[in-house]
Order: structure tokens, then C-alpha cells, then sequence
């Protein structure tokens, strides 16, 4: 009998030590946004992310805007950028963090997503959104490796990343004006005047979009300098469902109830 608990105690320890080794790098991480630009200023569309191993860099300053980025840019839609990321990365954990309420991310607003993420693979954070109104400018990180977020044991390493205006690019891939903005009254994001340009950091030019009505109906107005705080990205650890844990110390006392 006494060999008989032995065993039902001993399974039920090996499976959480096996839970327990599975999950040792993994953690949940809370993704938050903020637009912190002054009312009626710039807005942004939903931020596409990667936890990712480093190896993934999807533009370059002072070159030629990749298709990839062109998609953030222009668009906001990631459609070539999450594709070239995969294929480069194929273990990243890739995903879009949408505001809340869905939709452009105006002056004030926030948004928040969860993802699963192994810190031994993926330590590093890169993201990217498209600036509106406008016709190519975007936030995103130049190098893969800037932002080291998580340890190897998946601990946070940093709690925000804050942006400015000064932190802005231009992809230059297309000419900036009313003609072919996005979130514009009047003016459809399809249109466009191609543009052969190296991307660049610019904020001031966004001054050309003052007096015009937004499609969220505030008149915009830049209201920028290069300090001018308009963006934070924080993250936060979130606790592992206590689920698969309470399932096996109950099938351990199971083992163990049934052969008293």
C-alpha cells in the first residue's frame, strides 16, 4: 500500500517538475499603449509587434524604404511587414496590439494585448505604426536589437518605451501632401505620388496637414517639437493561469485518495 501512494505522489511530482521545466522561460507579457501627443495632433494606427531574437530589421536610416515597411507606412496594415518578418524570424511571436476602442489610436487613447513569449528566443521588442494624418510616416524601431525587454528566464527587463516627435520617420517613399493622406476628409489613402527618398527622421513636416479635418472629426492641428512626448509602449508580467497546476496536484491526490 505504502509503495502504492509512493507511486501516486511520485507522478504527481515528476508532471509539475515537467510543467515546471516546460514554462521556465515563458511569460505572459501585457503589451500597453498610449498616444500622448496634444489634443487634435497626430494619431496612430494599431501597433504591429514582434518578440523576436534580434535578427529581423525591417528598414534602415538613410536608405531606401523596404517594402515591408512601406506597408507600416503608408498603410498601417503590416501586410508585406508581418510576411518578411516570419520568414526572417520563424520562432518570433508576432502580433497587433489594438486600441481600445478599435480604430485609429487618437490623442489620449490606449490599447492593450497579451502574448506568450519564450525570453530565451525572443528577448528583443520591435514594433511599428503608421502617423496620421500623413502620407508615409510611421514609429518603429531602426535597429532589431534596441530594445532588449525580457531576460533569459523571461523577466522584464524595462517597464516603457516612450517616443517623442523627434522619434518620428518619414519612409519617403511617397510625396508628402492633402493629396493621397491617410485620415483625411476628402482624401483616399489609395492615392498616392511615389516618392524615391531615404527614410529619415521628420516631425515639422507634418505641419502641412494644419486646418484639415480629420476622419475622426477633429481639425488637426501638429502642435509639435522635437520634446513633445507622443507615444509610450509599457509592459507588464502577467500571472500564469493557475489551471494546468490545480489539474495535476488533483490527479496526484486522486492517485493517492484512491489507494488509501
Amino acid at each position: 500500500m505504502h509503495s502504492l501512494r509512493s507511486w501516486g505522489i511520485g507522478v504527481g511530482a515528476l508532471a509539475l517538475m515537467a510543467l515546471a521545466s516546460g514554462s521556465a522561460n515563458a511569460a505572459m507579457i501585457e503589451v500597453t499603449v498610449e498616444n500622448l501627443a496634444p489634443m487634435n495632433s497626430v494619431s496612430f494606427a494599431p501597433l504591429r509587434i514582434g518578440f523576436n531574437n534580434g535578427t529581423y530589421d525591417s528598414f534602415d536610416a538613410g536608405s531606401t524604404a523596404s517594402a515591408a515597411i512601406v506597408s507600416i507606412a503608408e498603410g498601417g496594415s503590416g501586410a508585406d511587414w508581418f510576411p518578411a518578418f516570419m520568414a526572417a524570424d520563424p520562432s518570433a511571436t508576432l502580433g497587433t496590439v489594438v486600441p481600445n476602442p478599435a480604430g485609429p489610436l487618437v490623442p489620449g487613447a490606449t490599447g492593450q494585448g497579451v502574448f506568450d513569449v519564450d525570453g530565451s528566443t525572443n528577448p528583443y521588442f520591435t514594433f511599428g505604426a503608421m502617423a496620421v494624418p500623413s502620407n508615409d510616416y510611421f514609429i518603429g524601431n531602426d535597429s532589431p536589437t534596441e530594445h532588449e525587454v525580457l531576460d533569459a528566464s523571461g523577466n522584464l527587463l524595462v517597464s516603457e518605451i516612450v517616443l517623442t516627435a523627434s522619434d518620428l520617420w518619414d519612409a519617403g517613399s511617397e510625396v508628402d501632401g492633402i493629396f493621397g493622406a491617410a485620415f483625411l476628409q476628402g482624401s483616399s489613402n489609395s492615392d498616392r505620388i511615389a516618392d524615391n527618398d531615404p527614410v529619415g527622421f521628420d516631425f515639422a513636416d507634418l505641419s502641412i496637414f494644419d486646418g484639415s479635418t480629420t476622419a475622426a472629426g477633429y481639425v488637426f492641428e501638429s502642435q509639435l517639437n522635437a520634446n513633445t512626448p507622443i507615444y509610450r509602449i509599457s509592459f507588464a508580467a502577467v500571472p500564469e493561469p493557475a489551471t494546468g497546476l490545480s489539474m495535476l496536484l488533483s490527479l496526484a491526490g486522486v492517485a493517492i485518495w484512491r489507494r488509501r
